[in-house]
């Protein structure tokens, strides 16, 4: 079963993404594979985040490109502005998934058979936050294993 996970009241949702997929980059794949993460979210907030996974730390490069980018296959993280995009591409990218959007995904329970890892980023905006509750609500009358993360706590 997949696991979800909500990371709520981020303050800088770019640079949480940056340490979220460094962290993530770094940690062990269970069956010893290499990590593959794919973050999806407005065009806007992508773009931001391009700039960003390449200036955000002096000592960590983070590989990185667009979907349809020469080479994209081999790099380890993906930027995907839609994820209907990923059907029927056949891509080693089946690890993890950070969700920056907004609103729920169609087809939750088929994106879940591909990325047993699931991250919601959810800004201390109150928009997003009501947005992010009702995605929680939403995966939980589904019957999905939810785990939340409060960074209000983390930065007190």
């Amino acid at each position: 079963m997949a696991r979800i996970d909500f990371h709520s009241h981020v303050s800088d949702k770019l640079q949480y993404c940056c340490r979220l997929s460094r962290k993530i980059l770094a940690s062990s794949h269970p069956q010893g594979l290499p990590r593959t993460i794919v973050i999806t979210g407005s065009e806007q907030d992508l773009k931001g985040l391009d700039d960003l996974l390449w200036t955000f730390s002096k000592t960590d490069f983070l590989p990185h490109a667009w979907l349809h980018q020469e080479g994209a296959h081999e790099t380890p993280i993906l930027l995907v502005h839609r994820l209907s995009e990923l059907e029927n591409q056949v891509l080693a990218h089946q690890d993890v998934l950070i969700y920056l959007h907004p609103e729920a995904p169609q087809d939750l329970d088929t994106l879940l058979e591909r990325f047993p890892r699931w991250i919601e980023v959810v800004t201390t905006q109150e928009n997003e936050l009501k947005a992010g509750r009702e995605r929680f609500k939403g995966y939980r009358a589904l019957g999905h294993e939810l785990h939340h993360f409060d960074q209000s706590k983390a930065a007190a």
